[in-house]
Formats: structure tokens, C-alpha cells, sequence
């Protein structure tokens, strides 16, 4: 089948967070498996470091009632087999960041991705070949118009009839929320700007665009599915998207295991595998000369995170005195809340050889890290599928998470599970729950034999993104049905 991805973040281009991994790494995956995939993005500014190709006469004028705009489109030819084109519009994408920047979010966010939504549509809807079978998988607000405008706009094209369309929400707590006359961008007719459209307490929210769209739906892991059905994490969403339980579908993040593998990792002190891991103690010796801990059989306890109050940095500064009593070091890296960076600052002057820190998003000192630490802590108040605790599981590096989301769905407790587990989990997001799972993992590292087996069922799950894409694959079948049926019926 043919496949379109429509996507504001797509590596190697553009990045922001995982979705910009996953719009790299799931096509190629689906590529893999014979599909003819193209990802359709924004050209920033970071994009003319790549040898792109402009498609020539594929230029178009985007009306957004505000302004008229001329889209171009280029080509990056990737080593994988799918296709990456993106969109061009220096006025609106030619600036350091892709949402935003040190001040916040840009203030025309609302007319830079309705411009976009508007241009890939019109791209795609020229691309496709009604003889093939053929998917529209939007992602995130940012592209939640284009499932809109498929099914807004189908008696316009005939060759939409029998194209499904998938619309993915990788994290509702950024819903594209805009004033209300702002919907005049989207050319709409104003019939959409109703509680049951695109109307949101008064805003526009292009999110609910995709929902109410796309003929199925899906999010990230199968926990964080459930959870945005209640108003804790739907944030506003969860009766539109009890609606469409029946549609809605969840598929797990996967791990590029080239990329992240312990056995032939050049970012490495030591390479390690399953059944010869002492690469991974030359790995902890390397760890603590980094970040200057001291040389003791204490257990490193890794976070590698955005600083933010949702990834769990609220428990942790209110935990820090419990945890310097425990027989630990803690090492952090990220960016994030000033107020937090300040908080981890002062941990790692004060306790020297105990705390280290590194204030930057590392990419090889993030493989380190994973390789070297004993624990790998992930406290976030929610979190939609995770990464880091996947890769973490790779290196032998045991999780202590909070069970939600992906994590929950991730990680196998050890206390639940005796024998079975993969890491530690705490439900109660509160500072007590998080030292006392803590004391629990310290408890059995001290029993060697009974690590390296919790160690080894980690390193042997199998996250890979074949398995992602094979069920992708399940759910464009089913989005082609309904086409399918809607066209013939």
C-alpha cells in the first residue's frame, strides 16, 4: 500500500521530541516490509544543511484568508527506503525552532501549520493513485487538519474515495488551541466551528480536527489510551474520544536496535552483550569518571529527561534528602525548568562524588549513561510510550518508573512479578512511593545472581520497530475497510 505521513517533526530534518524519531524510524520500518511510504514535513531552517531537490513546478499559492502564501517542495533523498518531501515557506518556517523559541511558542503558530496542513493536503491529494491502495497517517495537532480535510473535501477529489486515514495524538497535553478567529485560516465553512466540530471552550483545536477527521484513531502505548478516556489525562478530550472508542487503536514506540545496542555501541568504553556483560562494569567505571562520582560499589542511578515538573522533577526535589540518605549516586542530564537546573545545581555542588550533572541534550553521553548506570529512574506524572526506559531495558540498566502510560505498559515489576519482573514500578505519584520502590531495587542489587537475571530479562525484550510497524500495518487494513465500505456502500 502507499502511505503518507504527515508529520511536523521528521528526522533527520527537524526534531523537537520522539515524535521526529518516530517519523523517521516507523516508515522506514513499513518500508521494510514493502510498503511505498512518504513522509511530508515543514522545511525549517535546519533543513538546508541537507542536499534537498525542489520539485520543479509543484509550487502552489496557499489561500489563508489573512494572507496568500506560495508553498515550494523539496525532496531529501534518505538511505532507507521511503520518501521525505518537505514543505517550503521561508516567511513562516525559517527560524531556530520548530515550534518555538527561548520566549515560547511562536505567536503565528496557528497560520504556520494550517499553511502546512493546507499545502500537504493539496500535495498529497494530486500523489495519490486512486488504482493503489493508499493511507493518510497524520500526527499530532500540528497536522490534525489534513484527516479534516479528507473527509471535508472528498466529493472534490474522487480520488480520495477508498483512501483510509489514520490520525496518531502522541500527547494531549499540547492540543493546538487557538483563538477562535483563527478558523478562518483553515477554510472551513463556519458549520465546523460548533462543541461537536472543531470548537473547542470557545478556541479552535486542531487536534480535535484529526479526531473527529481521521476514520480511526491512535496514541502510543496501550495504557495511555485508557488513561485519556478520564479527564485527568484527556484535558478535555476524553468524552469526544469515548465517542470513538471503538476507533480508537494504541501501538508502542519501538527502538532502532542498530542504533542502540550494547554489543556494537562505538559510543562505548566497552561493548557487552547478554552472556558476557562485563563490558557493562567498564562501562560504570567510565560513568563515573565523567561526572566525577566516587569509585564505590554504591549503585549509579541514572535520569536522562526534559527538567520538567511532568517528567517527575517535582518528586525528585522534594525526595533529594531521602534519597542522599539511601546508599546511591545520582546522575542527571537534560535541559528544562530554570528553577529545576538551579535545584540540581546546588545538589551536585553539595554532595560532590554523589550528584553529577550535565546540563545539555548529549546524544553520545546519553548511550553513557545507560551503559554505565546500574538504575535507570523515570518518576513522570505521565508519560504516553517513553523511550529512554526501552533503551534503558538494551543496556541492562533496570527501570524504576511510575506506572503510567508506556512505562506501565514497558516494564514488568519485579515486586509484583518475583522472577519475572524487568524493573520497579510505584503507582502513587508522591515522594514516599518513589524512595520506597528505590529501597526495594537497592535491596536486591545487593544479591548479584538475582540482578544479572532481572538484568538479562530486560536486555532480551524485543521493542523493535518491525513489530511497531507490523501493527500499523494491522490498522491500515482496517482503515482501508471502512474506505472501502464507505465508498461502495
Amino acid at each position: 500500500m502507499r502511505i503518507f505521513f504527515i508529520t511536523p517533526e521528521a528526522v533527520p530534518c527537524s526534531r523537537a521530541g520522539g515524535l521526529g524519531d518516530v517519523s523517521y524510524h516507523l516508515p522506514r520500518a513499513l518500508a521494510d516490509l514493502g510498503h511505498q511510504v512518504t513522509v511530508i514535513s515543514p522545511k525549517y531552517r535546519a533543513a538546508a544543511e541537507f542536499p534537498l531537490r525542489r520539485l520543479e513546478n509543484a509550487e502552489r499559492v496557499i489561500d489563508l484568508s489573512i494572507s496568500r502564501r506560495r508553498a515550494d517542495f523539496y525532496e531529501l533523498q534518505l538511505e532507507g527506503a521511503h520518501r521525505l518531501l518537505l514543505v517550503g515557506c521561508d516567511d513562516l518556517f525559517d527560524r531556530p525552532g520548530i515550534y518555538g523559541n527561548e520566549f515560547g511558542d511562536y505567536d503565528d503558530n496557528a497560520e504556520r501549520f494550517i499553511f502546512f496542513s493546507k499545502a500537504a493536503f493539496s500535495l498529497l491529494a494530486e500523489l495519490i493513485d486512486p488504482s493503489s491502495p493508499t493511507i493518510i497517517h497524520a500526527h499530532d495537532w500540528a497536522a490534525g487538519l489534513v484527516p479534516m480535510y479528507a473527509k471535508v473535501y472528498l466529493p472534490l477529489h474522487p480520488n480520495l474515495q477508498g483512501v483510509g486515514s489514520i490520525f496518531t495524538y502522541h500527547n494531549l497535553s499540547n492540543q493546538g488551541t487557538f483563538p477562535y478567529f483563527d478558523f478562518t485560516m483553515t477554510g472551513l465553512d463556519w458549520s465546523h466551528f460548533t462543541f461537536q466540530g472543531l470548537e473547542f471552550h470557545g478556541q479552535l483545536n486542531l487536534t480535535k480536527a484529526g479526531i473527529i477527521g481521521a476514520m480511526l484513531i491512535s496514541t502510543v502505548s496501550h495504557k495511555y489510551a485508557r488513561e485519556t478516556l478520564g479527564p485527568e489525562f484527556g484535558n478535555g478530550l476524553e468524552g469526544l474520544l469515548k465517542e470513538r472508542r471503538k476507533d480508537l487503536r494504541s501501538v508502542l514506540h519501538g527502538v532502532d536496535y542498530d542504533l542502540w545496542d550494547p554489543a556494537k555501541d562505538k559510543n562505548l568504553a566497552r561493548t557487552f552483550q547478554l552472556d558476557a556483560l562485563e563490558g557493562k562494569e567498564t562501562c560504570r567505571e567510565n560513568l563515573a569518571a565523567l561526572f566525577g562520582l566516587n569509585r564505590d560499589a554504591d549503585p549509579i542511578v541514572a535520569l536522562i529527561s526534559r527538567l520538567l515538573p511532568r517528567k517527575g522533577l517535582d518528586l525528585i526535589a522534594k525526595a533529594m534528602p531521602a534519597l542522599l540518605e539511601l546508599p546511591l549516586k545520582l546522575v542527571f542530564m537534560g535541559t528544562g525548568d530554570d528553577r529545576y537546573i538551579s535545584f540540581l545545581r546546588d545538589a551536585a555542588a553539595q554532595n560532590p562524588g554523589r550528584v553529577g550533572l550535565k546540563l545539555s541534550h548529549d546524544p553520545p553521553l546519553n548511550h553513557q549513561i545507560l551503559a554505565g548506570a546500574d538504575i535507570f529512574l523515570c518518576p513522570s506524572r505521565f508519560e504516553p510510550c517513553g523511550l529512554e526506559q526501552l533503551y534503558a531495558l538494551k543496556y541492562g540498566t533496570v527501570p524504576v518508573v511510575r506506572a503510567t502510560g508506556g512505562l506501565d505498559d514497558t516494564v514488568m515489576d519485579e515486586l509484583s512479578h518475583p522472577g519475572k519482573g524487568t524493573g520497579y514500578k510505584f503507582a502513587d505519584y508522591t515522594p514516599e512511593a518513589l524512595v520506597a520502590t528505590l529501597l526495594a531495587a537497592l535491596a536486591d542489587f545487593q544479591d548479584k545472581g538475582k540482578w544479572r537475571e532481572l538484568m538479562r530479562r530486560g536486555m532480551r525484550e524485543d521493542f523493535s520497530w518491525d513489530r511497531s510497524a507490523a501493527a500499523y500495518e494491522e490498522i491500515y487494513k482496517q482503515a482501508l475497510a471502512i474506505a472501502l465500505e464507505r465508498r461502495d456502500g
